[in-house]
């Protein structure tokens, strides 16, 4: 079993920044890869990004492709998303998931309980 908690959720301007981390603990050495996706009102969970638990490489959702950046802290089981130029559709609940990989939610096994970002004026 792994266990993950997000942090870093909460309140920002438009055009500003903000991390969010997702701590894991347990059975680490099952992880493949871990991922962020996230769900805004009235929409369905959708991808944001996923990096490799060894080799570090990282795939993005074309909606924050160069506005984001995935990271992983191995020393500390800990990944990041760092988000900047955030716009209000990027409001939603974002959630840390763990497993296999890939852009389908069918790919991680374990999931957090999610943290809220919302971007308003």
């Amino acid at each position: 079993q792994v266990q993950l908690v997000e942090s870093g959720g909460g309140l920002v301007q438009p055009g500003g920044s903000l991390r969010v981390s997702c701590a894991a603990s347990g059975s680490i050495f099952s992880i493949n890869a871990m991922g962020w996706f996230r769900q805004a009102p009235g929409k369905e969970r959708e991808f944001v990004a996923t990096i490799n638990w060894r080799a570090g490489t990282t795939y993005y959702a074309d909606s924050v492709k160069g506005r984001s950046t995935i990271s992983r802290d191995n020393a500390k089981n800990t990944v990041y998303l760092q988000m900047s130029s955030l716009k209000p559709e990027d409001t939603a609940v974002y959630y840390c998931a763990a497993g296999f990989g890939g852009r389908l939610e069918a790919g991680y096994q374990y999931w957090g309980q999610g943290t809220q970002v919302t971007v308003s004026s």
